[in-house]
C-alpha cells in the first residue's frame, strides 16, 4: 500500500497526569504514516485523489494543543480516530513522542504508536 508521510510535526499542549503537565505547555511531536492507494493521484495529479496534508496537520494540531488528555496513548487515539473519519486512508499510523516527560535521568524521548484501520 502507498504512504503518506508526515515526520516531526511539533506542538505544544497539556497532556500527562501530573497537575504540572496541565498547567504547563510540553513539547510534544508527532510523526504520521498514512496508508491509501495513490495511483489516480500520481496518474491524474490532482489533490481531489489524494489527501491534503496541510488539512491533515492543522487537524492534528488541534487536538494536540486544544484538548488534554492523562496519557499519550489516548492522544494518539484520538489522532488516529479523527484521521480515518475525516480523512479517506485505509490506515493511519500515530507516533507520539514527549520529549520532556518528568522522568528523572536522561532519554531522548518516550512514545507511543498506534495504528489503526478502517473496518
Amino acid at each position: 500500500m502507498d504512504q503518506i508521510i508526515a515526520r516531526g510535526l511539533v506542538f505544544y499542549g497539556r497532556h500527562g497526569v501530573l497537575e504540572a503537565e496541565k498547567n504547563t505547555l510540553q513539547r510534544f511531536e508527532i510523526d504520521l504514516i498514512l496508508y491509501k492507494d495513490l495511483r489516480d493521484a500520481a496518474e491524474k495529479d490532482e489533490l481531489d485523489y489524494t489527501v491534503n496534508y496541510a488539512d491533515i496537520f492543522y487537524d492534528v494540531r488541534e487536538i494536540v494543543e486544544k484538548q488534554s488528555f492523562n496519557l499519550i496513548e489516548t492522544l494518539a487515539g484520538e489522532i488516529c480516530q479523527m484521521i480515518l473519519a475525516k480523512y479517506p486512508v485505509e490506515t493511519a499510523e500515530v507516533t507520539v513522542y514527549k520529549p520532556c516527560a518528568p522522568v528523572d535521568g536522561e532519554f531522548k524521548y518516550f512514545a507511543v504508536k498506534i495504528e489503526r484501520s478502517r473496518k
